[in-house]
């Protein structure tokens, strides 16, 4: 568990500092209509934090998460180009600083931030990383002031948004957020598109519950759904189903493994995970999901 809070301590530490020096040269925000007054905006040019969404209208302005103090600026250029107004309200997908790393000043702004309770809960147990990589007490305006424990709806800008709790998954306070009328769903960390995910097992989040997660899902998507993933390319339902294909596959092989009382290292020098290099990628290679599923496995049989 230790070593598992410094990967996580790290994985923060390295998106704010890559951030911060690519912020100044590269970093961007593309903003992708996916509906009537429903954008996605996704980072272009290397890692700017999680994806977001905004509607806007004659209702106010609703956004889903706020990436990172480091990609302010840019976010707020990205933003400005959709709608001069300011921010409503700020719904946060989970706790991680990727996500949430502005809401301090979203709030200092008059946005009323939106979570599960378990995720206010983890800020004002934990705090936050301040900009020097330190520990400190969340600000009070970086709190959500509206929590719920099961779900909550929006009914602003001829949007129907349905927000719901999706338990022990990637972390203990997830919420996605469902635009039914439109058939678009932002599902925060819950999925990571075409590439490993991360599964804050600090945080509440489960290996099974993760896979569950996608499953609750699945059963509301059809063909012609658009999925905003935490992190990856804009998604549909193949796109999801691939990824419990994954995932399930991932549990099985390891699983078999760890039936087999092999230990961690052996596990990993066996590379059981060698068939999906493919979704590799910089913050969770193919070792670190190999260490990841095993840890979850054995987390699931204790």
């Amino acid at each position: 568990m230790k070593s598992l809070k410094i990967f996580i301590v790290l994985i923060a530490f390295t998106f704010s500092v890559s951030a911060k020096k690519e912020a100044e040269t590269k970093l961007s925000w593309d903003a992708i209509k996916v509906a009537d007054n429903l954008y996605m905006l996704i980072g272009v040019g290397g890692f700017t934090g999680g994806n977001l969404a905004i509607s806007v209208g004659d209702d106010g302005v609703i956004l889903i998460d706020d990436a990172m103090p480091s990609t302010l600026d840019i976010m707020n250029k990205a933003l400005a180009k959709i709608t001069p107004n300011s921010i409503d309200f700020l719904i946060n997908t989970h706790i991680h600083g990727d996500h949430t790393g502005n809401n301090e000043v979203m709030g200092k702004n008059g946005a009323r931030i939106v979570a599960h309770k378990n995720m206010r809960r983890h800020l004002l147990s934990k705090g936050v990383r301040g900009a020097d990589g330190k520990k400190m007490d969340a600000p009070k305006k970086s709190l959500p002031v509206i929590t719920f424990s099961e779900s909550m709806d929006f009914h602003l800008n001829g949007l129907d948004a349905h927000v719901f709790h999706l338990p022990h998954a990637h972390t203990d306070g997830d919420a996605a957020v469902h635009f039914t009328n439109v058939n678009v769903i932002h599902m925060g960390d819950t999925m990571f598109n075409k590439i490993f995910p991360f599964m804050d097992f600090s945080s509440g989040g489960t290996l099974d519950g993760y896979i569950e997660a996608q499953k609750t899902v699945l059963g509301l998507v059809d063909e012609n759904t658009k999925i905003i993933p935490g992190h990856g390319v804009l998604a549909n339902k193949k796109d999801l189903e691939n990824s419990i294909t994954m995932l399930e596959d991932a549990r099985a092989i390891i699983g078999k493994l760890v039936d087999e009382d092999k230990t961690e290292e052996e596990v990993v020098k066996l590379n059981p995970l060698a068939k999906y290099d493919a979704w590799s990628w910089g913050f969770i290679t193919t070792e670190k999901m190999t260490k990841q599923v095993y840890k979850g496995v054995s987390l699931s049989g204790e």
